[in-house]
């Protein structure tokens, strides 16, 4: 019979850690300021594209 041996622990990356969760979240905060700002963009061409009729 095989003797079962656990794996052994992955190799810590780089960005593993504490820097690596600050970086996620700035990340986070800018993609999500983009999508408004994007989101408000196109609004913005429905309401003067509205005006027109």
């Amino acid at each position: 019979m095989a003797e079962h041996t656990t794996p052994a622990p992955a190799p810590k990356t780089v960005d593993a850690g504490k820097w690596a969760n600050r970086r996620v979240g700035i990340r986070l905060v800018i993609y999500t300021a983009g999508i408004h700002a994007f989101a408000g963009f196109i609004m913005l061409l429905f309401e003067l594209g509205g005006r027109n009729r």
